[in-house]
């Protein structure tokens, strides 16, 4: 057998090679306490390619550092489950708080979004359908459109978002059965796909957090929820700074429920939206 039991046999060197090779590729800082996870998200893809231990798994990396392995690798560790309008509070902010802010400071404005960690599409999805139901209670009020721009790591993951297909397991965390009707057409087979002008909206774009962001341009509102939690307390502190040079003056940043922006008041302030705290430009 590969995966856990390899792990164990391979011991606590492979291991750490393993967390140092995760932490250079994407950013990730993985606990000394995470070999099942590791196991259980590598085990098929080691078998598949032969490979009994963490240590000939990064060897192998290590040796053809452009090849299909590296990025099956990093995929399989980056991928996280996500959910349709996650806590709920910073669509109905984005609605309710953010947008008549914004279009008030200039009312022809095209409003650019960036989903800065988009997993399986359901946030830049979710910030679509949010966008169209207020487009539908503030008629005329978004003159200049709204683009928003979807990034992850995961090139497997983009290439399954632009379908904007999802089964009905994905369909069920977290998505109204009110906007299931609205923005969604059967496919058969238990499967839907998000109606075309939600999906329009939405460009998708492979990104590493730790790249460059330079060449996706300036931004009215970033959504950066729930990956900044995986990331040293240095290579944070880094993001949000980029984060910051992508932010046009006056814009908006947006965490995950757990996440707190500590430090950088000479960037961001603090903005109580009750409930939920939101980021603005300085």
């Amino acid at each position: 057998m590969y995966g856990e039991a390899a792990l164990v046999s391979s011991g606590n060197v492979d291991f750490e090679q393993f967390r140092i090779f995760l932490e250079k590729a994407c950013g990730i800082v993985l606990g000394a306490n995470k070999q099942y996870l590791v196991s259980s998200r590598l085990n098929k893809l080691m078998e598949q390619n032969s490979i009994k231990t963490l240590g000939e798994l990064v060897q192998r990396m290590q040796s053809m550092p452009r090849g299909g392995l590296r990025e099956q690798v990093v995929d399989a560790m980056t991928t996280n489950e996500t959910l349709w309008f996650r806590d709920t509070y910073p669509f109905e902010v984005l609605k309710n708080r953010v947008y008549p802010e914004l279009l008030k400071a200039n009312p022809s404005a095209r409003l650019r979004i960036w989903s800065a960690a988009s997993s399986s599409g359901q946030e830049p999805y979710s910030l679509s359908m949010a966008t169209d139901e207020f487009e539908r209670t503030n008629l005329g009020q978004l003159k200049g459109g709204v683009q928003i721009v979807a990034t992850d790591l995961s090139s497997a993951m983009l290439q399954a978002c632009k379908s904007g297909e999802y089964d009905s397991l994905a369909i069920g965390r977290g998505l109204s059965q009110e906007r299931l009707q609205r923005y969604f057409d059967p496919k058969g087979g238990g499967r839907f796909a998000i109606k075309p002008a939600i999906r329009t909206r939405v460009e998708f774009r492979a990104l590493n957090l730790l790249d460059s962001y330079a060449s996706l341009g300036k931004f009215d509102i970033v959504f950066c929820r729930n990956v900044l939690i995986y990331f040293s307390a240095e290579v944070k502190k880094d993001i949000l700074l980029r984060i910051h040079a992508t932010l046009k003056p006056g814009g908006y940043l947006f965490l995950g429920a757990s996440e707190a922006l500590n430090g950088l008041p000479d960037h961001y302030q603090m903005v109580q939206c009750s409930p939920g705290i939101i980021y603005k430009v300085k």
